[in-house]
């Protein structure tokens, strides 16, 4: 097969049916190239994948002595001591961590990578997928660290834990399609990612990662959750520290409003990723 028929072979419709087209056919390079570039953040370090577990640990010790002991945040739910604050506010860090791992990369990405931008046979779609894995990869290890920090601060993890992936499923669609949105938007706008860094920033403090909704002014309170972090932040909390099922109906219209970003940031990467070339 010549590279034009190649090229042509690999190409995806920029719709619904295109993006999951895409995710299918190019699950195994997606693979790979998750693991290598996984294998790459820590490659020539002393402690290696180590710092997958040491650099959460370490921010997670910061922010509990801040907004545990200076601020002291208070919560719905009974928290009695230091280890079950951490615990809490641990849980929404490994939601916003997916988020910000992502989005700090994306508008970089492609000019990181623009040696795959004129290889007609490369699929550059994929490139924010290999985002999401690695993130995804890190909140799992994240996870296992709450579990293990869980079952020495309050006992054994509810059953409900074993919902975690579902809750997080829509969170990460949601956070894929603002990637590709993302990737294709910093090949023409240069000054893209300081804008992520502030908005990210935004969204972290304006969430219920540091505090529960109800700590916030009654008249603001339900803005909160115009933030796409705080549903999930709570779900997640609900299902892996305390028990609770998660909200149904809340959670199949959040994936139904993830699955319409995804696609609009496919259709627009896609549809953009034609004049790359002339801009690189």
């Amino acid at each position: 097969m010549r590279v034009t028929d190649r090229a042509q072979a690999r190409r995806t419709a920029p719709g619904p049916i295109g993006l999951l087209t895409c995710l299918r056919r190019e699950r195994t390079l997606v693979w790979e190239l998750t693991k290598r570039e996984v294998q790459a953040r820590y490659r020539g370090s002393v402690f290696g994948l180590l710092w997958a577990f040491l650099n959460p640990l370490f921010l997670l010790l910061v922010f509990t002595f801040v907004f545990g002991t200076v601020f002291r945040a208070k919560w719905q739910r009974p928290v009695e001591n230091q280890g079950e604050f951490a615990l809490v506010l641990f849980a929404g860090l490994i939601v916003f961590w997916i988020l910000n791992d992502c989005l700090t990369s994306a508008p970089f990405l492609v000019r990181r990578n623009s040696n795959y931008v004129k290889n007609v046979v490369f699929p550059l779609e994929i490139l924010p997928c290999i985002l999401i894995n690695g993130a995804l990869f890190h909140a799992a290890v994240s996870l296992l660290i709450l579990l293990g920090a869980q079952l020495l601060v309050i006992g054994p993890p509810p059953v409900t834990v074993l919902l975690a992936p579902l809750v997080l499923l829509p969170f990460a669609l949601l956070t894929l399609g603002l990637s590709w949105l993302l990737a294709s938007l910093g090949v023409y706008l240069p000054d893209l990612g300081q804008l992520t860094g502030v908005g990210l920033t935004a969204l972290l403090f304006l969430s219920t990662v540091f505090f529960p909704a109800d700590a916030a002014p009654e008249a603001l309170a339900p803005f909160l959750y115009l933030n796409p972090v705080s549903f999930i932040v709570d779900t997640f909390r609900g299902v892996v520290l305390w028990g609770e099922w998660p909200n149904w109906r809340g959670l199949a219209l959040y994936m139904a409003g993830a699955w319409l970003v995804a696609w609009l940031g496919f259709w627009w990467f896609q549809r953009s990723r034609k004049g790359f070339a002339d801009v690189l």
